[in-house]
């Protein structure tokens, strides 16, 4: 069984490059593991109002802390083809050996369609993604050998290339899942899985299919990190927290899925609709620290061994000093 870890999530729709990096280092200062940092071109709601470039952002948080660091997540299928983004992670795993991981994902279009590219549905958008993992994986393998290779797919093209800049162990590929058959593939073709907070009934069959996928390809499950970001709001009243989720993190709390929203300002008519109780069972909302110890508790007990933590208000340092002094040291795996 992989050791426990619990991170912070560096919200970079939501703070300034500089205050992210600072937060970052802050968090790690309190216990926090590693950073996750979100990779929009875009802010979900303009209230968040913000949307630096990620990579760029996680070199300098590189450069102020010594945990893990990686994005949660990036799309190498629209806004990059999958030679760039094994170059820019291949550049900062060789800028923090040992430390980086890659994470990938099918994108939503509210940070993809800015390049005018047709917006598929999900079973073209998933399967862009596949094929770019293999691509990123095999410019990988090859240039950690010092060889140059070369791809042709149905969705991309790749001539005879290697990536010059490279560390000496390839940084991991984690790929995003919300489904089982999205999971179960990425047992087979990436080394984790990374997912976000849901109910557990919901979050079971997901791991037990991206373990399966996993063995069908000859891998130990047991060796995967499975990943996920959880978003919270925490506040020291509940009215507090509750302003906190439904101004910053509307978002959250929508039953639907995001990935054909294409505008900040789209998302903010559709947010109008959001209530309090629309949160439940999305984003636990409370000022009651037990309360939130007892739901991370509960996605390590499921099987989860990386947790980085989102609170959505802008209240970080309070939330990190929180956190830091009475729920991370009374989690257990």
């Amino acid at each position: 069984m992989r050791d426990m870890t619990i991170g912070y999530t560096a919200m970079l729709a939501q703070f300034p490059p500089r205050e992210a990096v600072e937060l970052s280092a802050y968090a790690e200062s309190r216990g926090f593991s590693g950073t996750m940092a979100a990779d929009h071109f875009q802010p979900w709601t303009p209230q968040q109002g913000e949307a630096s470039f990620a990579w760029n952002v996680l070199s300098a948080i590189g450069e102020h802390t010594t945990g893990d660091l990686g994005p949660g997540v990036t799309t190498p299928t629209f806004r990059w083809h999958p030679a760039m983004v094994a170059q820019a992670s291949a550049t900062l795993a060789a800028l923090h050996p040992g430390r980086h991981w890659l994470g990938l994902g099918s994108g939503e279009a509210i940070n993809e369609h800015v390049v005018g590219e047709y917006w598929p549905e999900p079973p073209e958008r998933i399967n862009r993604m596949f094929e770019a993992v293999d691509i990123i994986r095999k410019l990988f393998e090859a240039s950690v050998a010092g060889r140059d290779t070369r791809y042709t797919g149905t969705y991309y093209r790749l001539e005879s290339t290697r990536l010059w800049t490279m560390p000496e162990v390839a940084p991991p590929i984690l790929v995003a899942a919300n489904g089982p058959v999205a999971a179960r593939r990425a047992g087979r073709s990436a080394d984790g899985l990374i997912t976000v907070g849901a109910p557990l009934d919901r979050l079971e069959p997901l791991l037990a299919a991206f373990d399966k996928g996993a063995r069908e390809a000859g891998k130990d499950p047991a060796a995967s990190p499975k990943v996920l970001q959880l978003h919270l709001s925490w506040a020291p009243s509940l009215e507090e927290a509750l302003a906190n989720a439904l101004t910053e993190w509307p978002n959250g709390a929508m039953r639907f899925s995001h990935s054909d929203v294409r505008s900040p300002y789209e998302m903010q008519q559709l947010a109008r609709l959001v209530r309090h109780e629309d949160f439940e069972g999305r984003v636990l909302v409370s000022d009651d620290l037990d309360e939130h110890r007892a739901s991370i508790q509960r996605y390590l007990d499921l099987g989860f061994d990386r947790v980085y933590l989102h609170n959505v208000g802008r209240n970080q340092r309070e939330f990190l000093d929180a956190f830091g002094a009475e729920v991370l040291p009374a989690l257990a795996r």
